[in-house]
């Protein structure tokens, strides 16, 4: 049985050239208060993000969704008479809406009704700037809007069907669908290419053995902050949801002496839609193959321990979750935050301000030791006229010490076994 909850205006500032946004979510069974209250507040970040101001919320407690409008029907008149009394522009529900509700909610409020995944697909495309994150966000679009694809007045041409039903042909709606299927199909190549190009990039990568950590987390969590303080990358930061599209990778050398190469990813969220996910594949392959993962954690929210559970979840997603992971909590420099507290909790973490690069240094060096969990030091002996050997000793790993014997030069060096088999010439086995 529905039961209405009395909707919550929201303080608005005056900005008349913003959308007008009314937020609706739905109590389920098993979902408190306040936790249907977070989401809503996360929703509302996200409008904000897409250029757009709340006006109101409303809530209501239901046992399932209603098949046609998601709400009861006295629930979506309540809900238009409150658009009609803030003038929404749009609607936006919390939970995913079936093409059929979403056409059936515009018809009777008389204006757009969207979910939480448009939004997001909305700041994906304002946000996107190279040419890959440009089709990777338009597949998404197109994936996401081939079902709800309909015509404008719903006046369509008769289709073939048999003596006496045949009309003039395709109708515009087929013809549109088929684009846009074409379109699909035309990305999804142009994104198969960029990938190639990737795997030739990476297979560079993998012959100079160049170690991999990825950033990944929540969005804005600070990743690119945390990029940049650690390789002086430069890039542009943000206060902001979704600033992060393309990966960024740039590189530094650890106390060790070995070059790392340090790559920023896009931000996750909780219920991350599937067509992002499928459509940023070959972006998040880099998640797949890195060395170590270090997951950046917002110290300073409320909702932490909530947002790596979602980051996590993505993770599995994308079959990443066996990549081994570092878990780093961010914004210890912000009033109040629980950035070391929560460092303690999770042992092997580590608390750190990417703004004031404070506790920086052992992060790196915890980064080094945790790359070198899976090497091994082996003793070598090199010809004493190999110089090239022992400069390839220091590139490959870390050169604990060196000592002369005979003809010999005697090294001691962490490997990995990749390295390992490379020096297998000239391994002592003791």
């Amino acid at each position: 049985m529905a039961r209405s909850l009395t909707y919550v205006p929201t303080t608005l500032i005056d900005r008349s050239f913003r959308e007008k946004i009314v937020l609706v979510g739905v109590l389920f069974p098993g979902v408190t208060p306040e936790e249907l209250d977070r989401q809503l507040d996360e929703l509302a970040l996200l409008v904000d993000t897409a250029g757009a101001d709340v006006a109101a919320r409303v809530i209501q407690r239901r046992d399932a969704p209603d098949p046609a409008t998601f709400l009861g029907s006295g629930k979506v008149q309540e809900l238009r008479d409150i658009c009609l009394a803030v003038d929404s522009d749009t609607v936006v529900f919390e939970h995913n809406l079936s093409p059929a509700q979403q056409r059936n909610l515009e018809k009777i409020l008389g204006r757009t009704a969207i979910d939480r995944t448009a939004v997001i697909l909305d700041i994906f495309a304002q946000n996107a700037r190279t040419p890959e994150g440009k089709a990777q966000v338009e597949l998404a679009l197109l994936q996401y809007r081939l079902p709800r694809l309909r015509r404008a007045g719903g006046s369509l041409s008769q289709q073939a069907g048999g003596i006496g039903t045949r009309g003039p042909g395709e109708t515009q709606l087929e013809v549109d669908r088929r684009r846009l299927v074409h379109r699909i199909h035309h990305i999804r190549s142009e994104l198969k290419q960029i990938d190639r190009t990737r795997g030739v990039q990476r297979q560079g990568r993998a012959r100079g053995r160049h170690r991999e950590v990825t950033l990944v987390g929540y969005t804005n969590a600070g990743k690119s902050s945390l990029l940049n303080a650690l390789t002086d990358a430069d890039v542009a930061t943000e206060n902001r949801l979704f600033v992060t599209l393309d990966p960024r990778t740039r590189q530094r050398q650890l106390p060790g002496g070995e070059t790392v190469l340090f790559t920023d990813t896009v931000g996750f969220i909780s219920n991350l839609p599937h067509e992002l996910v499928e459509a940023f594949m070959s972006t998040l392959k880099s998640v797949q193959l890195a060395d170590l993962l270090v997951h950046v954690v917002d110290g300073a929210s409320d909702d932490a321990e909530r947002q790596i559970a979602s980051v996590r979840e993505v993770l599995r997603e994308i079959d990443a979750d066996s990549v081994p992971e570092l878990l780093v909590f961010n914004k210890a420099d912000v009033p109040g935050s629980r950035a070391r507290d929560l460092a303690k909790l999770h042992e092997g973490s580590v608390w750190v301000s990417a703004l004031t690069e404070e506790n920086l240094d052992e992060l790196i060096a915890t980064i080094a030791d945790r790359l070198r969990t899976g090497d091994r030091v082996i003793t070598l002996h090199l010809p004493l006229d190999r110089g090239d050997l022992l400069a390839a000793a220091h590139r490959e790993g870390e050169v604990l010490d060196t000592s002369m014997q005979d003809e010999y030069v005697v090294v001691h060096v962490v490997l990995d076994s990749v390295g390992a088999a490379r020096f297998a010439q000239w391994r002592v086995v003791a």
